[in-house]
């Protein structure tokens, strides 16, 4: 077994919402609406991985740069994902050497 030495990096709410910029209300709107997947900690409270920082900057491009509103957004990063996987299918396996 692989136990880890060290707890992953975890931020709370306020924390997340100032390193993304957004204020906690708006955070919590996209996790209600799906958007943002974070954990909850041993009292229940929000806490976000680094990866969540990444998903946070993905969302306010499609919002504030194609002006798309919160609810639809889910849509077009859920086609933008598909998208993406299929390019890499056509692709196909990369040649040996």
């Amino acid at each position: 077994m692989i136990y880890a030495l060290v707890r992953p990096a975890r931020l709370d709410l306020d924390s997340y919402a100032r390193v993304t910029g957004l204020h906690p209300e708006i955070v919590r709107r996209l996790v209600t609406l799906g958007l943002l997947e974070p954990d909850r900690d041993a009292r229940g409270e929000l806490c976000f991985t680094p990866s969540q920082v990444m998903a946070a900057a993905r969302i306010q491009r499609l919002h504030e740069g194609l002006s798309i509103n919160y609810a639809a957004i889910g849509v077009v990063i859920d086609l933008l994902d598909r998208i993406a996987e299929l390019e890499t299918a056509l692709r196909g396996p990369l040649p040996r050497r």
